[in-house]
């Protein structure tokens, strides 16, 4: 860890609410001098892939530190509360509900598992609602500051932490079958898979190679895989490697193409070379 320690956090709790402003508080209070980041907390609610997905394309970013992820349908339920330590000498702590393999895998993988069962390192009172403030605050706060790793509980094997398999994309009969996989505050919609596997369906991918997108309802529209929104004219379609997401996603020049087609998260798209 830092010499200072570091604490990233993300929940869907919604920009409006005040529930990220009083887990801070708790973390601040145990790890005073802790780095705070907010990953963000506009994760569509209960969308747990949507947050595996956003936070491992965030975390090798950070600096080793603590992750705090809570998107949490289950909460106060028999679902667990975990935390997994990544090779590169990460801990990410949350449900266990699939949320932080993920982002495990992207910092080296996942190389030891505990349950978060120590009352000592949790708030005082625990509420069946909150566990947010009340168990995932106040342990990554304690582990920010030095408690050692063993002490959050017992550990798991690695095979009982939930798996959260994310869409693919699958090379066929000449053209790419893959899905709308996230749709940002923008319409953008990133797709299943990487871009080396549009690339596979093409005989060299070049900026303005053309394809033919076969959409819901039948909607066909040719799109060209591009370097940037503005390499087309406003209001054209485009596909495009998304810098965030790391991998090929239909967009609309100053517009949305969730809107503009109809697409909806899993929506199945087909790209063929045109």
């Amino acid at each position: 860890m830092a010499e200072r320690p570091f604490i990233s956090f993300m929940t869907d709790f919604g920009v409006g609410s005040s529930a990220p402003s009083v887990c801070r508080g708790v973390m601040l209070g145990i790890a005073p001098d802790a780095r705070l980041v907010d990953v963000t907390h506009a994760i569509r609610q209960f969308a747990v892939r949507d947050g595996a997905f956003l936070l491992a394309r965030s975390v090798p970013y950070f600096p080793v530190g603590v992750h705090v992820a809570v998107v949490d349908p289950g909460v106060g339920t028999a679902r667990r509360p975990i935390a997994l330590q990544a090779a590169r000498g990460d801990l990410l702590l949350g449900p266990d509900n699939g949320l932080l393999l993920p982002a495990a895998r992207a910092l080296g993988g996942m190389v030891a598992a505990r349950a978060l069962d120590n009352p000592a390192l949790w708030l005082t009172t625990v509420s069946r609602t909150f566990h947010g403030r009340d168990i995932f605050s106040p342990v990554a706060a304690h582990l920010a500051s030095g408690t050692p790793f063993e002490e959050v509980g017992p550990a798991l094997e690695l095979g009982e932490v939930t798996n959260l398999a994310l869409p693919t994309a699958t090379p066929r009969d000449g053209g790419l079958d893959t899905s709308v996989l996230l749709i940002d505050a923008f319409g953008n919609c990133r797709l299943a898979g990487e871009t080396s596997d549009l690339a596979s369906v093409v005989d060299g991918l070049t900026f303005g190679t053309r394809f033919r997108a076969v959409l819901p309802g039948q909607q066909l529209a040719v799109v060209t895989w591009v370097a940037t929104f503005g390499d087309v004219p406003v209001g054209a379609p485009l596909l495009f490697e998304d810098a965030d997401y790391a991998g090929p996603a239909l967009a609309v020049n100053q517009g949305s193409a969730a809107e503009r087609f109809g697409l909806e998260l899993d929506s199945p798209i087909r790209l063929e070379p045109a």
